[in-house]
């Protein structure tokens, strides 16, 4: 079921599918004068839920990718903590946790390096 839901959504997605669905709008909508409202409601509904699906199954690949993406960098960095690879995972108290535990070290690490530019330029904070 998945494999057709992506195909359909990547189809969908491009230039021929939106013009696919834009015609089957456009049949739809001249149906109307030969009585067929209730047909033409629900087959605007219809493709109204497909196009939402569309969006949200666009936008879970899109988000995937990213998150794929950000952890092959985290991964890559010798410097960086592997902790937060996976982090999107987690429950939602848990990433609270992580970023304010970041939040903290990251102001940390801008007072000192804040510090340390002050004493390298001889001006006082």
């Amino acid at each position: 079921m998945n494999r057709f839901l992506f195909a359909a959504s990547d189809f969908l997605s491009r230039p021929p599918g939106f013009y696919v669905m834009l015609m089957a709008m456009v049949l739809c909508t001249a149906l109307v004068p030969f009585g067929l409202t209730n047909a033409v409601t629900y087959a605007l509904s219809v493709a109204a839920i497909v196009i939402t699906g569309v969006v949200l199954l666009q936008g879970y690949r899109d988000t995937a990718a990213i998150h794929a993406k950000l952890d092959e960098i985290i991964v890559s960095l010798k410097e960086t903590r592997n902790d937060v690879v996976g982090l999107e995972h987690a429950e939602p108290d848990e990433i609270r946790e992580k970023l304010v535990k970041l939040e903290e070290e990251a102001s940390q690490t801008i007072g000192a390096a804040r510090r340390e530019l002050s004493k390298a330029t001889g001006e006082r904070s």
